[in-house]
């Protein structure tokens, strides 16, 4: 089986390369690498996703969940400079070039991480993912079921999948999955694209108790 983006160590020369692309409505110049997702342009899932997401708050923990080199953790990390972007992947290489990219961005608000070095205790108040469809199934709804959970109360994620790769499946999955105390919803579509919304409602209120 040949060498896949969601390798944790591809074993593939780099080949680093320079490009400029749009993120958060300006032109930047990024570094990308073979081995990686997507390394030669912001894919089409991406875009949609960063076009169609609403903006994130201005403050608090952000992920993004299979960053590859980064383009939705660069852009949420310049649209809130006040927050702390988790940029998530087992790539060690994306990594690397997140963090690079960050650096000649001038952002120090770009974590990159691998799942164990991101705190027990932080909850996001945004999830932005183009997550790795092709990992399969199962894989899949293991990342889903971790990483959601993690949503702060009155939080919404945000998933980019592809019509012809399951989005309508996976959104059955969600609803069916994560039914108490969350909401699922179709967000947009566009480009063949689905985005779905996955919203963490508040705890509901506890009932008070009764005193003798």
């Amino acid at each position: 089986m040949g060498e896949h983006y969601f390798s944790a160590a591809p074993s593939s020369p780099a080949e680093l390369r320079r490009m400029r692309v749009a993120l958060a409505g300006r032109e930047v110049e990024v570094t990308t690498a073979r081995g990686v997702f997507s390394p030669e342009r912001v894919d089409k899932g991406t875009e949609v996703l960063l076009q169609n997401a609403p903006a994130a708050p201005a403050g608090g923990d952000f992920l993004d969940l299979g960053c590859g080199w980064g383009p939705v953790a660069l852009s949420l990390a310049l649209e809130s400079p006040h927050a702390r972007v988790w940029a998530l992947d087992v790539n060690e290489r994306a990594l690397d070039l997140v963090r690079r990219n960050a650096q000649a961005l001038g952002l120090d608000n770009v974590y990159p991480v691998t799942a164990d070095q991101v705190p027990d205790d932080v909850v996001f108040r945004a999830i932005r993912s183009n997550p790795p469809i092709r990992v399969g199934k199962s894989v899949l709804h293991e990342l889903l079921e971790t990483w959601i959970p993690r949503l702060d109360h009155h939080s919404d994620g945000y998933f980019v999948v592809q019509r012809n790769l399951g989005s309508d499946s996976l959104q059955r999955w969600l609803e069916q999955t994560f039914s108490d105390g969350y909401s699922t919803r179709r967000h947009a579509t566009a480009k063949g694209f689905r985005v779905l919304k996955v919203r963490r409602h508040g705890d509901p209120p506890t009932a008070p108790v009764e005193t003798a």
